[in-house]
């Protein structure tokens, strides 16, 4: 069943084995995301050698996306989870010797108590509890608790509205790129991405390995809203991280946050992802809820390249049938157009010229499909940046990087073909493979973006029948 949408799923204990895998494949996956913040080196290295089997066993194109840990605070150690109410006076502190006591718990942060002041707000554990600093000294905060509940060992620790003066890209997160990159992988997510600079430093990085990967931008915090358009500009793609950027920002703003962000992502063309709590309830329910439901329709709605699963497919107890609610959410969406993001591209180059011409085109005809040759995937990227509605794009490329690649690139079905040199040949290939997709109809019409005299770049438009 063809979606413009793609699926991102989360690999965890749930779905780490090739059998697993290979049904989370089978049942509609795109993108297998692998958390740095839990996996190992030896974990991931299998995973991504499952996947790789698994598309060459069913001819599919699978991707592998490795997201970043970032620079995160935490919690310490705890034997036993502590039992906080609201009202408790407790200490937060950054002296190494304190793990997680019933009166003093640790954070990781050596900054802490220089970032916030009387009245800041601290929240743990994804926001599920939280602390308000009613005094200081220079290792201990004096803190109120708000919302209690128990604390285990090494919580997520976040500060709303605070910049944090951390790396952001970690000694721990340079040795799993380096993995990522020498494994395989596709995509690098960068975890609370605050500028445009932190995309350099990251593409320095990938240029330095000699790899081909591409940066998706995680927007995790206000700084990195702040300046989501510079953003936008030097990645590849950008994921609405809505876990962190609910408690760093407003949550009740969200959705605007990730209209904006959405927008964004179509005025620059690039690659959109909406991430966390779409199918949470199906962690432990084998149907979602029907705000899950609209939810979903809503990302696409606006535009989404892609929408992922984290804990339900990760650590979930129906991870295949939270891929098929996706997809069938999807589908029905789909039959209805965007909110018209894309109408604002900007579009600065011939190429995407090209590309709307070819998504207006074959809305207008009713062809069966868009054509993209292409090598680097910029083609078939050109003209998914136009969103043609019902139009699939089938991308046929003889570079089996950018094969995969093409998997997070909205609206694409994409095929490997042997040599795309010889244009009368490459036309003969494109047609045998098809004819065998829409095997139940005969007459077929397509647009074809290619480069008949260029071999660097699509030159041409052209109506052809099969």
């Amino acid at each position: 069943m063809f979606t413009r949408t793609k699926i991102i799923c989360t690999i965890g204990p749930s779905t780490d084995s090739y059998s697993s895998l290979e049904n989370l494949v089978l049942s509609g996956m795109d993108v297998a995301r692998i958390n740095m913040s839990h996996a190992t080196h030896k974990n991931a290295s299998n995973i991504i050698e499952f996947i790789h089997k698994i598309n060459k066993k069913n001819k599919t194109n699978v991707s592998v996306l490795l997201d970043t840990q970032g620079p995160e605070i935490r919690t310490g150690d705890t034997k036993l989870p502590i039992d906080l109410k609201s009202g408790d006076i407790v200490s937060l502190t950054v002296r190494d010797e304190v793990d997680v006591e019933t009166s003093s718990i640790k954070i990781n942060y050596k900054g802490l108590i220089q970032s916030v002041k009387k009245g800041s707000k601290i929240s743990v554990d994804n926001g599920l509890i939280n602390f308000e600093v009613i005094s200081k000294d220079y290792e201990t905060l004096e803190c109120k608790v708000i919302d209690g509940g128990k604390i285990g060992s090494k919580r997520h620790v976040n500060l709303p509205g605070v910049r944090i003066n951390l790396p952001s890209i970690t000694t721990k997160d340079i040795e799993d790129i380096k993995f990522g990159i020498k494994s395989g992988v596709d995509f690098i997510a960068l975890s609370f991405v605050r500028s445009a600079d932190d995309i350099t430093e990251l593409q320095k990085l990938i240029n330095k390995n000699k790899s081909s990967v591409k940066i998706i931008s995680k927007i995790e915090n206000q700084e990195g809203l702040d300046n989501i358009e510079d953003i936008c500009k030097s990645s590849w793609g950008v994921m609405v991280a809505r876990g962190d950027l609910g408690i760093e920002t407003s949550l009740t703003n969200l959705p605007n946050i990730q209209r904006k962000i959405m927008l964004s992502c179509a005025t620059h063309g690039k690659r959109s992802i909406v991430a966390t709590h779409l199918l949470e309830s199906m962690i432990n329910n084998p149907t979602p809820t029907r705000a899950e439901v609209t939810d979903i329709a809503n990302a696409v709605y606006e535009g989404a390249d892609a929408v992922m699963l984290s804990g339900e497919t990760s650590i979930g107890k129906y991870p295949e049938e939270c891929i098929k609610f996706m997809k069938s959410i999807v589908a029905e969406t789909e039959k209805f157009k965007t909110l018209g993001y894309e109408n604002n591209l900007q579009k600065n180059s011939d190429w995407e010229y090209i590309g709307q011409a070819a998504k207006n085109l074959a809305e207008s005809i009713k062809a069966d499909g868009i054509i993209a040759i292409t090598r680097t995937g910029d083609t078939a990227t050109y003209i998914a940046n136009a969103k043609p509605h019902g139009v699939p794009i089938f991308s046929f490329t003889n570079n089996e990087v950018t094969l995969r690649q093409l998997s997070l690139v909205g609206s694409t079905v994409s095929f490997l073909i042997k040599d795309i040199s010889n244009h009368d040949k490459t036309i003969k290939q494109c047609s045998n493979i098809l004819k065998k997709y829409f095997s139940k109809k005969k007459k077929l019409k397509f647009i074809m973006v290619s480069g008949i005299f260029s071999e660097k770049h699509s030159d041409a438009i052209q109506i052809i029948n099969f």
